[in-house]
């Protein structure tokens, strides 16, 4: 190229090539900036799991609504190899965890949620010949159809191959799970301590606002305290942590931009049930009551911790397989999910169950999406049609009855 004449045009192209890089810094700096507060707080977890990758977790436009399938006491070993417990005489020569795996594809399939929770015994890690392989089989319907999912673990998990720290740190590593290790630069007992927040509608007002907050804590699985016999409970950091992540959520919540009057509301997932779901009875309850409460010995106080926050409006555990009520105490409902797999023990003719857990949104006066009007649950049993019942009001803003629908 010829030498330019004018010395003004040599030094403009000489600096173009400062320029270009200035503006490109600078675009990537806007860039950063305009992302959601969602995205920007790491609250799509999951680390490189495409479910994570591809965006947050958010309400649907369609219809307003962000559904969980809870999955509790799977109890999976090795597969094809492993024998069912509690079933008929007639079904035992082919029923193997690979019915808890059919059952997985079947409720996924018919109620396509936003998020899988699985909540502990995931894997009967004494029956596993090699944990990592188990966990591997137990999560593969959510990881094949590449469904968002979480877990905590049970009191059995850790009793293979794996310490409870190495079974945690292989379920982070899976694909397109949300699950976390623990909070970063948090002393915390237990594995598997971590929230998830759920965005409103994209495009919505509330789009970079979490509209539900979802609490994973680790239940324990048996009492370290020589003088306390029976299972583990939830620490005082576990709370402490549960205590400031709740404040800093509801802070958000009401703060500008698009400042709320009320907190969000927020479930809570874990294994062992607190001393409290023995409150009830058939009286005061959805669902059966078919066996005594396994909780920890002693109350360590989580559910007036709860209480006290403010924002939780429903409890859901496993670990009791023949209990799947949900109860109302003071503010909050108590819900078992029921035992789901078929390599733990049930009881014949009572079919394997799940929970499904569905949030709504209601609708502005200008005709946007806004907050969470109502919760609600139903169960999917795993018989001849794939039955739904106790459909049942969990909460609903503005109200304190448990309605049925």
């Amino acid at each position: 190229m010829a030498s330019p004449k004018h010395p003004l045009l040599l030094l403009l192209l000489l600096l173009l090539p400062l320029f270009l890089s200035i503006i490109a810094v600078s675009v990537e700096c806007f860039e950063e900036e305009a992302r959601s507060t969602l995205e920007r707080r790491g609250r799509i977890g999951g680390g490189s799991s495409p479910a994570a990758a591809n965006g947050v977790l958010r309400f649907k436009g369609t219809k307003g609504e962000f559904k969980i399938l809870q999955v509790a006491d799977m109890h999976y070993a090795d597969g094809r190899s492993t024998p069912c417990l509690d079933v008929f005489p007639a079904q035992m020569r082919t029923c193997s965890d690979l019915n808890t795996t059919a059952f997985i594809h079947r409720v996924v399939q018919a109620e396509n949620p936003d998020l899988v929770v699985f909540t502990g015994d995931n894997i009967f890690g004494s029956d596993s010949t090699d944990a990592a392989k188990s966990l591997d089989m137990a999560y593969a319907p959510a990881v094949e159809r590449k469904l968002p999912w979480a877990a905590v673990l049970g009191n059995h998990d850790q009793e293979g191959t794996l310490s409870r720290e190495g079974v945690m740190q292989h379920i982070v590593g899976m694909p397109h799970t949300l699950s976390r290790l623990n909070p970063d630069g948090v002393d915390i007992d237990g594995f598997g301590n971590y929230n998830l927040e759920v965005g409103g509608v994209e495009g919505s007002a509330l789009a970079n606002k979490s509209v539900l907050n979802l609490y994973f804590i680790d239940s324990g699985d048996y009492s370290t305290v020589a003088s306390i016999p029976g299972y583990g409970w939830i620490k005082p950091s576990q709370q402490l942590w549960f205590q400031k992540t709740s404040s800093h959520l509801q802070k958000g919540y009401m703060s500008r931009p698009e400042a709320q009057k009320q907190p969000a509301p927020g479930l809570v997932y874990f294994h062992i049930p607190l001393p409290e779901y023995g409150s009830f009875d058939a009286s005061n309850l959805t669902g059966v009551k078919q066996e005594g409460i396994s909780s920890a010995s002693i109350n360590s106080g989580f559910f007036a911790t709860m209480v006290e926050a403010g924002d939780v409006k429903a409890v859901f555990t496993g670990h009791d397989h023949l209990n799947d009520f949900c109860g109302k105490l003071t503010s909050i409902q108590l819900c078992y999910a029921g035992g789901f797999g078929y390599h733990a023990y049930g009881k014949a003719g009572w079919s394997r169950r799940a929970r499904v857990v569905s949030a709504y949104l209601e609708k502005t006066v200008e005709g946007e999406w806004g907050g969470v009007k109502s919760i609600k649950t139903w169960k999917r049993l795993d018989d001849r049609y794939l039955s739904t019942i106790d459909a049942q009001v969990l909460w609903n803003k503005g109200s304190t009855e448990n309605d049925h629908v």
